[in-house]
């Protein structure tokens, strides 16, 4: 996504993990490592994020 820094994707992940939406794993290693991974309430969203996947793809086809 151009134009986007890297403290806007920071605060987004937080507020999401706040949210409980994702669960943020960090490993203690060189050079430090964070994975992020969906929590069960995070994947009740996916059939939302897939219908409006799927009006987008059909919007981008009228511009």
């Amino acid at each position: 996504m151009p134009g986007v820094t890297q403290r806007m994707i920071t605060l987004q992940l937080r507020e999401l993990e706040a949210d409980g939406i994702i669960h943020r794993e960090v490993y203690n290693e060189v050079p430090p490592k964070v994975e992020y991974s969906l929590t069960e309430f995070g994947a009740t969203l996916t059939p939302i994020i897939q219908s409006m996947k799927a009006w987008g793809d059909e919007y981008a086809k009228r511009i």
